[in-house]
């Protein structure tokens, strides 16, 4: 079962689509092929991390700097999510842009953010799990994040009424945060 993939807004980000194969019982469908995603594009996925959000709840924006940058690839395999991606590349044209796609259980639909961009999501139903492969391992000196609602990014978050951590409600501006990735 092959995977397409779909450039998507901002260089660099794909919407990965599987097959997916409904019945009267439910469906069955691959969710991850290695062999199917070429690697110069999606590299290797070493680590998979779930988590359930309520609705409105926003986690993110966050990345790994050098020399732990990780890419994500994304999938919400239970409710709908807003998932988002912030290019931040320096001497990038699109460095500070955001680009958005929702997510759902419904299909076999996933979006690849690698590294170089940070990437969060809100939750728009009672609750959404979302589960993500990494190409890396969470490395705590070189986690890092901006602001969510930092004005200078935009992003137009579909919840008005939002939920974030106490860690995710510190983060900094784009304009303030520890960027070291370069635009090839």
């Amino acid at each position: 079962m092959a995977f397409k993939l779909t450039p998507y807004q901002i260089p660099g980000l794909i919407v990965v689509e599987g097959r997916s194969f409904p019945d009267e019982r439910g469906f069955f469908m691959e969710s991850y092929r290695a062999m199917d995603l070429p690697g110069d594009q999606i590299p290797p996925l070493v680590q998979d991390n779930l988590s359930r959000s309520h609705k409105g709840v926003i986690r993110g924006l966050h990345y790994q700097k050098e020399p732990s940058a990780i890419g994500k690839l994304i999938r919400c395999v239970r409710g709908k999510i807003f998932d988002v991606a912030v290019d931040i590349r320096k001497g990038s044209r699109t460095f500070g842009k955001w680009a958005a796609i929702e997510l759902t259980e419904q299909g076999n639909k996933m979006f690849w953010v690698p590294a170089g961009f940070a990437h969060g999501f809100q939750a728009l139903s009672d609750e959404a799990d979302v589960l993500y492969k990494q190409t890396g391992y969470w490395a705590p000196d070189d986690d890092c994040g901006i602001i969510w609602n930092d004005p200078k990014i935009g992003v137009k978050w579909p919840i008005k009424e939002t939920i974030v951590s106490a860690k995710d409600a510190m983060l900094p501006a784009l304009d303030k945060a520890e960027i070291n990735f370069v635009s090839k």
